[in-house]
Parts: structure tokens; sequence; C-alpha cells
């Protein structure tokens, strides 16, 4: 029996704490409907630790799941939060070099090396593809959905005639304040996270005290099914807090 709770907290910790899939740039890996892979197989490990090592595993591992859960929303938001800064990057980039008298082609090559997702955009553009269209896809990458509002200012030089660096230098003008109204909206909401967090770790800190002080509650709570039933309802208490604060959260910056 020990064996195989070592064996299932190990196959449990794995699928947890491993990395997620790297995307070659410039490719967009399509979403498979239904539950992510990875949830699928932590839940499974946990209904097999439940039925064969006991509640305690099952608890553990969800326990491990929702951490790794709320991690990788974490990541995700600082993975578009980066992206995001490089494409006005590229937009700044782009802008210059129209307001410099370089075709647009040319620009948008010289932008694409700050941000690679752009490679199929310039190549549309050497090509003679459509090149809003490239940018409307290159916008459903995370943090970069600002790119329509660029891909806006290509049809509209194209179909009236306006000069593309006045419209891309207005279009990069309003990324720039937008981008400096998130960071407001973000500074603010740091001290919301951060509380939510504290929130959630104090049972943990009671906990310990309470067992420094010659209580017993760690072996009330993994011991009896009283207490593994408390213990699973403080946790799913306390990441449901977590969860709803993020939620909010991205609802506020979105």
């Amino acid at each position: 029996m020990t064996a195989v709770a070592v064996v299932l907290a190990g196959a449990a910790a794995w699928l947890v704490i491993r990395p997620p899939p790297v995307v070659a740039a410039g490719s967009r890996a399509g979403r498979a409907p239904g539950w992510p892979p990875t949830v699928v197989s932590v839940a499974g490990v946990a209904g097999l630790a439940a039925v064969v090592v006991g509640p305690v595993a099952a608890v553990a591992v969800a326990a491990l799941m929702a951490a790794r859960t709320l991690v990788r929303a974490r990541e995700r938001r600082r993975t578009a939060a980066e992206a995001g800064s490089q494409v006005l990057d590229a937009c700044e980039l782009m802008s210059a070099e129209l307001a410099a008298g370089q075709p647009p082609g040319h620009a948008l090559r010289r932008a694409a090396e700050a941000w690679t997702h752009l490679l199929p955009v310039a190549e549309a553009a050497e090509l003679g593809g459509d090149v809003p269209l490239a940018l409307r896809r290159a916008a459903a990458e995370p943090g970069a959905s600002d790119l329509r509002a660029v891909a806006g200012a290509w049809v509209l030089a194209h179909r009236t005639g306006a000069g593309l660096a006045e419209a891309l230098d207005r279009v990069v003008s309003g990324i720039r304040a937008d981008r400096a109204l998130r960071r407001v909206v973000e500074s603010e909401l740091a001290s919301a996270r951060a509380t939510a967090r504290l929130v959630a770790g104090l049972p943990l800190v009671v906990l310990l005290l309470g067992n420094g002080g010659g209580g017993s509650a760690v072996e009330f709570l993994l011991g009896s099914p009283l207490g593994l039933a408390c213990l699973a309802a403080g946790l799913t208490l306390g990441f449901a807090g977590l969860w709803w604060i993020e939620r909010i959260a991205a609802q506020v910056t979105r």
C-alpha cells in the first residue's frame, strides 16, 4: 500500500508541476474542446488515490491541482502582459519606419524583429497577401489584441488613401494610453490580490500555531471523516476565493 501511495503521489506531482507544451513562435495551437488533458489526468489520479490509498491522498491531489491551476493562470497573465509590451514596441517601430519614408513591407519586417509573431504578417505584405487579415490572426495571440486597431488603420489607409504613417501613429498613441491605464488598474488590483492570498494562508498559520501550543489539529483533520470533510471544505473555499478574485480582476482589466 505504501508503494502504491508513493507511485500515485509521484504521478500526481508530475502531472501537476510539468510545464505546459512549448508552442513555436508564429504558430497557434488549436484549442480542443472539453477539459484540458492535465486536469482530466490529475482528476483520474485523485479518484484512483481515493479508492486505493484513501481520501487523504485525494484531498492532497485535488489541492495540488487547484494550486497549479491558479499558478498557470498567473503565468498566462504574465505572458500576455509581456506580449502586450512587445506588441507596443513593434507598433512604435513600425510607425517610426513609416514616418521615415520606408515602405510598409519593410516596416513590418522590422516590427517582426521586435515580436516574431508578426513574421506571417510581414510575409503577407511582401507576397501581396491580405495584411489586415494576417494582423487579425496575429491579434488572436494572448496579449496582442491591440493589433486589431492596427488592422483597422491599414484598411482605412487602403480604402481612403490616407497616410498609413499618420493613422498608425494615432493607433500607437491610443495603445500607449491604454497600456498606461492598465498599469494603473493593475497596481490598484495588486492590493486586493495580496489580501486574498493573505486570507487564504491564515488557516495554515493558525494550524501551525495550534500544533505548537499542544493541540492536535492535524490529527483531527487527517485522522477522522469529519476532519477530512472540514479540510476539503476549507481548501475548496480558499481556492474558490482566490479564483473569484482573479475572475474579478480579469474582467476589470479586459
